[in-house]
């Protein structure tokens, strides 16, 4: 589709949402929305005609671009046949999608309690952890995102969380690997492995086992960093979980639906949880949709107990109708395969020769569509380019990054001292190149604040 310009809707549409619409996570008078007026594949554009290729995949959740042709007549033909129906019936969008979901989790999850979204599936699924334990603390790691609501945010490990933690949520964090940064002194992946495991295992040990329900971890953890953890870990977890009787929680929110190259995150280190969260790429968020995975074990503990949780859209028809068209549209087109080549070949080796040339690079990591570009002042310090939760101007050199690859027509995924590359699976290679390159030129006005 060519945007074509209109100005003056692009202004009423700006002039009402700042009028009336209140942002998440944002100081309201501060920010300054683009009009957004279409999208389509991996591009979108604004009002005055500017397109831009989507290199965030909206919130990390188009895995199959804006507005699939297929997808869209799904959630048409299900609306026309049937718009809604309350969850406790069995519904056949419902009854497909769930079918279809655990064809593809791991190991035997297959009882699927559906959610609105990512956050709410954590809810639920510590939720669930807690009252098949009969335990009430959660460990979980610091680097981490799970979500705005009360319980996940308290889970969550990053500054989202400090304003709503009160400090009696039950929740303990603990430090995961991340070699670039290692809080464990480790100088290979082996050691970094082994004392993130001996710092778990006290952590739970002075902690109490018999006091905690679950441990939650990102598979790899998204917003925080893409930090895919070093071989060993995840088995070393699952370990200590069945060790002390502890469920495993795995958030694959981000990581789920091909976004890693495989199906689930969990696939590439042969690891199954007890529970297992998706949202996002389970549909690309054409309709809000999420989910829990549940194992036989937990749940048999709901057989003859009520299960005290649900949602008045738990299932929705229009949402499962499009998750089932989206995971019949990446069976098809192997957008999962497609993922894990051009990750392989394109993107990641694009932007290890990005790192070459530009100082304010310290590393690049990732796998499949999913990769972070740590952005720093000093290779040999490993300064992070700005401060940890920077604002204002302290942000200033990422602002700046971010502007120049937005006027370079590249929309940037942006947090804190990182540039996360996660476009649509579906991306083909030229426009992966495109946005190489788009990059290459944002990259150096970052190198300017190199020191």
């Amino acid at each position: 589709m060519t945007p074509q310009p209109n100005p003056e809707a692009g202004a009423a549409v700006k002039a009402a949402d700042r009028a009336h619409v209140f942002h998440s996570w944002s100081a309201q008078e501060l920010i300054d929305p683009l009009a957004v007026a279409g999208a389509e594949g991996s591009y979108f554009w604004d009002y005055d005609g500017r397109r831009y290729l989507d290199f965030t995949s909206g919130l990390v959740y188009t895995n199959i671009g804006y507005q699939h042709p297929k997808v869209v007549a799904a959630i048409q033909e299900q609306a026309a046949r049937m718009t809604t129906f309350a969850p406790a019936f069995a519904v056949e969008a419902r009854s497909e999608a769930a079918r279809l979901i655990a064809e593809r989790t791991p190991g035997d999850l297959d009882k699927i309690f559906f959610t609105n979204g990512g956050a709410d599936a954590v809810e639920h699924a510590l939720r669930m952890a807690r009252l098949h334990t009969g335990r009430p603390k959660v460990l979980s790691a610091y680097r981490s995102y799970h979500g705005g609501t009360q319980q996940a945010v308290n889970v969550t490990g990053d500054p989202r969380r400090w304003a709503s933690d009160s400090g009696t949520a039950g929740v303990v964090h603990f430090w995961a690997p991340f070699l670039y940064r290692s809080r464990f002194y480790a100088e290979t992946e082996e050691q970094e492995c082994a004392r993130a495991l001996e710092h778990l295992e006290t952590t739970i040990a002075f902690e109490g086992p018999s006091t905690i329900a679950a441990i939650i971890l990102e598979t790899i953890p998204g917003t925080a960093g893409i930090m895919p953890p070093p071989p060993g870990y995840l088995a070393g977890v699952r370990e200590l979980c069945d060790k002390h009787g502890i469920v495993l929680v795995l958030d694959e929110v981000m990581a789920g639906f091909g976004r890693t190259g495989t199906w689930f995150a969990a696939d590439l280190y042969d690891v199954v949880p007890d529970l297992m969260t998706f949202a996002k790429g389970v549909n690309s968020g054409y309709v809000p949709l999420g989910g829990v995975a549940i194992s036989p074990e937990i749940a048999a503990t709901f057989a003859t107990r009520a299960y005290p949780g649900g949602l008045t859209y738990s299932g929705h028809p229009l949402a499962c109708a499009a998750a089932v068209a989206t995971i019949n549209v990446m069976e098809e087109e192997n957008l999962v395969q497609n993922a894990a080549s051009l990750g392989a070949s394109v993107v990641g080796p694009g932007l290890r020769e990005l790192a070459e040339r530009h100082p304010s690079v310290g590393e690049v990591r990732g796998t499949g569509m999913f990769w972070a570009v740590e952005l720093v002042r000093d290779r040999e310090t490993r300064e992070p380019l700005v401060p940890y939760n920077a604002s204002c101007e302290a942000n200033a050199p990422m602002a700046a990054f971010a502007a120049a690859a937005k006027k370079a027509g590249l929309w940037p995924f942006v947090n804190m001292n990182r540039t996360h590359v996660v476009p649509p699976l579906n991306t083909g290679e030229a426009e992966l190149k495109e946005g190489l390159a788009a990059l290459d030129a944002a990259l150096s006005v970052a190198d300017e604040y190199v020191r």
